[in-house]
């Protein structure tokens, strides 16, 4: 695992960069501005950047947010997000119906799709996009829910594999936690976002429409500070990755401020995953 002190320092070996985004370009309220320059000035070298996210939405909303963020377009090309790639299994599922658990803004999620919503006890499966009430709810609340759900040996299908997600200095629930206590009753969980091979799919798609031919992906790197999300999917995929250490980890992953390497290291290998780089954040 080599230390870097800017993506340029390994920029020459790369056609393309697949960025995430929450944690590595912005925390939810705030753009990091050295990231977004990193990512521009890689572009400008002639380098395309997809940015590549779990939000459970489709793509179609997000230039917008990035927009009000204060994120700059020259720092990326193309969004793919994991939305997008759970759509597809949704619409394998149409009509349903489904039992719907996420917040109202998630609403594009499931447009256009035919499907008809149901309570629990009617539903066909169970789609979720985030916990209704993330403000307040927790894992927890939904157990029981859990349990009457694998009674029904019902699928889920959840379009955010995230666990956690830090929102300027608080740590936010998302759906992947539920698809882990799922999974963990014996549930049948589907899902399509990093670590899982759809979202990388359709990111290859979108670099070959961009590049005007696939690129090999020895020319890839990732860039992304979930272990279990990023650094995972990068390796299940065998394209290199540069660990942001900073992100969801805010400082645990630090001493004094400065990337601390040894408990880089402790971290990926706690969770078997292994990253070609490190940055405490990208600059």
């Amino acid at each position: 695992m080599q230390i870097l002190s800017s993506l340029d320092d390994v920029a020459d070996r790369y056609d393309a960069v697949l960025c995430d985004v929450w944690g590595v370009l912005h925390n939810g309220r705030a753009v990091y501005a050295p990231a977004c320059a990193a990512l521009a000035r890689f572009r400008a070298r002639g380098g395309a950047v997809i940015l590549l996210t779990n939000v459970p939405k489709p793509n179609d909303p997000i230039p917008g947010q990035l927009d009000r963020l204060g994120a700059p377009r020259a720092a990326w090309d193309a969004i793919v997000t994991s939305g997008d790639a759970i759509r597809i299994e949704l619409a394998k599922r149409t009509p349903g119906p489904m039992h719907k658990i996420g917040p109202a803004h998630d609403g594009d999620l499931w447009a256009g799709l035919g499907l008809g919503f149901a309570s629990l006890d009617a539903a066909a499966f169970i789609g979720i996009s985030g916990l209704n009430h993330d403000d307040r709810e927790t894992p927890e609340d939904y157990h029981p829910l859990l349990d009457a759900a694998r009674a029904r040996d019902l699928e889920l299908i959840c379009a955010n594999p995230d666990i956690v997600v830090r929102v300027g200095d608080r740590l936010v629930w998302c759906a992947g936690a539920i698809a882990r206590d799922y999974t963990a009753r014996g549930g049948r969980v589907i899902m399509a976002g990093k670590p899982h091979a759809p979202i990388y799919e359709l990111a290859y798609a979108k670099l070959a429409e961009i590049r005007n031919q696939p690129v090999d992906r020895a020319r890839i790197l990732c860039i992304g500070d979930g272990i279990g999300t990023d650094v995972r999917g990068a390796n299940e995929q065998g394209l290199d990755i540069l660990f942001i250490a900073s992100g969801m980890h805010g400082e645990a992953l630090l001493t004094d401020g400065a990337l601390d390497p040894d408990k880089a290291r402790t971290a990926l290998d706690a969770e078997r995953a292994r990253a070609q780089f490190v940055m405490a954040d990208l600059r």
